[in-house]
């Protein structure tokens, strides 16, 4: 029996040491019985000095203490009371106690624990800060990410009242200059003594400096502020090339420099890419090499490097005979307001602006830009650019014509609401001999279309009361009138042509106005059938353009002149009678048979070579015929359609007569 109790007592002692909490027994009136050896470890001292002692004063707060074993005593036990225990340093525990009874079940004391919970407070605490920060930091963030909200708003506010002030000035610094410089054209024209002419030549080469100026600082705005955007438009390439290089023949010409151009023809026709930025580059390069050169010539090449089924790359050169550049300052011409030395904008002028653009229009459309120059010997600056192909007709013509006094009766809406303006033009159209009215805004263009009928409208884009975007949108839509209309815009941006485009416009050309380039868009819009003077002994003086190519019918016969013959007696067989049938309907206004006797003439354009121009025509008039809904110009469609098939019909049984004679 001694030996049963001895190994119980054994055993008990075993599960308390067992414990690595502080683990005690108290009598019922709170003084220490027995403990752990995690209890003297914890509170630094021996089983006899805690033997006794009172279990509250190992606490901070005592009363607490004894509140809690009280508990004990009176429930029979106590769960996770939370006390800080004094043990060298202060511990949080969770206190866990339950009475022992005798075999009477008298209360003799209780046993209590007390769970180390400082490392679990440690995490609690931090995870309590932790979220206080983080809730702080939401509140930052929010607050920071509302002061960016703003901050952006501003910006953006800013940038859009920076372009706006810089689309205002340009619209009014381009607006005096385009007088300036039209005005000094037009009298350098007239018979001027000798100083005359050099003072105003000097007077036009200021100004044409001005408006490079103008355009370097503009355009540097519009890259620094991100706004530098790229059009996608179907445009000829080879037009456009030649229309922008006329503009140099003036200048080459007065330092009795050779220009080159030389175009490589496997290049489509029409490519989709943005023509007003190519423009800009290339007038940037040539604009220096002219500069730059004084004796020599000028080459601008253009080359297909590859194509494939959607796109075409093309690689531009330009190359001069001039002063070269030295080999360390290639690397830093590309930079803004950068020169080859110090000393070349005292001798040529100029910003340093026109590289660093031509730089950020060549690479943000996926294009690369290089040069090669060496000293006195001259340089070539190359940059190669991709464009997408299409089968779509370009949407700006931009080909160059010679102004040609024979054709006449044009007539012009001018929209222009400065004084200068409206004088230069007044004088640039009377000089080509066409007939013009000039009203000051849109409001009143409006009411002379509704009032009398023009061929072509010259449209500015700021006015007051009525702007040209207002006035067109509502000639379009409001009056249904498909009469061509061309901006005059003083600052070309993508945004202004792109909404020009939207709105219904046709064209549009940049102040100042080159009038070789308004002559042929006008013209290549109205579309007047264009009588040429043969030089010479002087005889057919009347003769018009040939209006067929028998390129493609060759190409369809195999060159087999019976076929050929064939397919020409058929053309002149129908033909006559479908003008006559096409006149009588529309006088008649019977719709039905104006429509099919169109729809009969059409596919002979194509087939005989007659300019697809004629063609839009007649699918107008067939348009026409079906909803009667657009009558403006009509009448003249149907009569520019009898001409040229009268004028087909001519050459075409000249051609006949021909392949007859030589395949007897």
């Amino acid at each position: 029996m001694e030996k049963t109790k001895a190994q119980e007592s054994q055993y008990a002692r075993s599960l308390i040491e067992a414990s690595k909490d502080p683990l005690i027994t108290i009598n019922t009136e709170g003084k220490i019985l027995d403990m752990n050896r995690a209890m003297m470890e914890s509170v630094d001292r021996t089983r006899e000095q805690l033997t006794g002692t009172d279990f509250s004063i190992y606490f901070t707060d005592p009363e607490k203490a004894r509140k809690v074993y009280q508990e004990v005593f009176t429930k029979g036990f106590v769960a996770d009371s939370p006390l800080t225990m004094i043990d060298g340093e202060l511990t949080d525990v969770l206190f866990n106690g339950s009475v022992y009874k005798d075999e009477q079940g008298i209360v003799l004391g209780a046993v209590v624990v007390a769970r180390d919970i400082s490392e679990q407070k440690r995490i609690e605490k931090e995870l309590t800060e932790a979220k206080v920060f983080a809730e702080l930091a939401t509140g930052i963030a929010e607050e920071a990410k509302s002061k960016a909200e703003s901050a952006t708003r501003i910006a953006e506010d800013a940038v859009k009242a920076k372009q706006q002030f810089l689309s205002n000035m340009s619209h009014e610094i381009r607006t005096p200059m385009n007088a300036i410089i039209g005005f000094t054209k037009v009298v350098l024209k007239t018979n001027l003594s000798a100083k005359q002419k050099e003072y105003l030549t000097a007077i036009k080469m200021s100004g044409d400096a001005l408006i490079v100026l103008i355009n370097d600082i503009l355009d540097l705005a519009k890259v620094d502020a991100g706004k530098m955007t790229f059009e996608q438009t179907p445009f000829k390439m080879a037009l456009s090339i030649s229309a922008m290089l006329h503009l140099f023949e003036t200048k080459i010409q007065e330092k009795n420099l050779e220009l080159v151009k030389e175009y490589d023809n496997r290049i489509p026709e029409v490519l989709v890419g943005d023509p007003v930025r190519l423009h800009q580059i290339i007038l940037n390069l040539v604009s220096n090499a002219v500069k730059f050169t004084t004796k020599g010539r000028i080459t601008v090449s253009v080359s297909l490097l590859r194509e494939d089924e959607e796109k075409a790359t093309i690689e531009f050169a330009v190359t001069d005979t001039g002063i070269g550049i030295a080999k360390n300052k290639i690397e830093k011409i590309f930079e803004n307001f950068q020169q080859a030395s110090s000393g070349t904008s005292r001798l040529y002028g100029g910003t340093g602006l026109g590289l660093a653009i031509v730089k950020q229009l060549v690479e943000p459309q996926g294009g690369t830009i290089s040069v090669k120059s060496k000293i006195d010997e001259g340089s070539t600056f190359s940059f190669t650019l991709s464009f997408q192909k299409t089968n779509a007709a370009a949407e700006f013509e931009t080909g160059v014509a010679e102004p040609d006094k024979e054709i006449k009766n044009i007539k012009v809406l001018v929209v222009e609401d400065i004084a200068l303006n409206q004088l230069l033009m007044k004088t640039l159209l009377d000089d080509f001999g066409f007939e013009r009215d000039i009203v000051a805004n849109g409001k009143i263009a409006i009411e002379k279309l509704q009032a009398k009928s023009y061929d072509i409208i010259l449209m500015d884009l700021q006015m007051p009361e009525m702007n040209g975007f207002e006035a067109t949108e509502y000639i379009r839509n409001t009056m249904n009138s498909k009469i061509p209309i061309i901006a005059l815009t003083a600052d070309v941006t993508t945004v202004d042509l792109a909404k020009c485009k939207a709105v219904g416009m046709n064209d549009y050309i940049a102040k100042p106005v080159d009038e070789r380039l308004l002559y042929s868009k006008i013209v290549g819009l109205v579309k007047k059938p264009i009588i040429i003077k043969q030089n010479g002994n002087g005889t057919h003086p009347d003769k018009k353009l040939r209006c067929i190519d028998l390129a493609y019918l060759i190409h369809r016969t195999k060159s087999n002149p019976k076929l050929m013959m064939e397919m020409i007696s058929v053309y002149l067989e129908q033909t006559p009678p479908l003008i006559n049938s096409m006149k009588l309907s529309f006088r008649d206004k019977d719709w039905k048979s104006l429509y099919a006797a169109v729809h009969k003439m059409i596919p002979s354009f194509s087939i005989m070579g007659i300019s697809i121009d004629f063609e839009n025509m007649a699918k107008k008039v067939q348009e026409y015929a079906s909803n009667q809904e657009q009558t403006d110009g009509i009448p003249d469609l149907v009569l520019q359609l009898e001409n040229i098939c009268v004028q087909a019909c001519a050459e075409l049984q000249e051609e006949f007569n021909t392949i007859k004679n030589t395949n007897l």
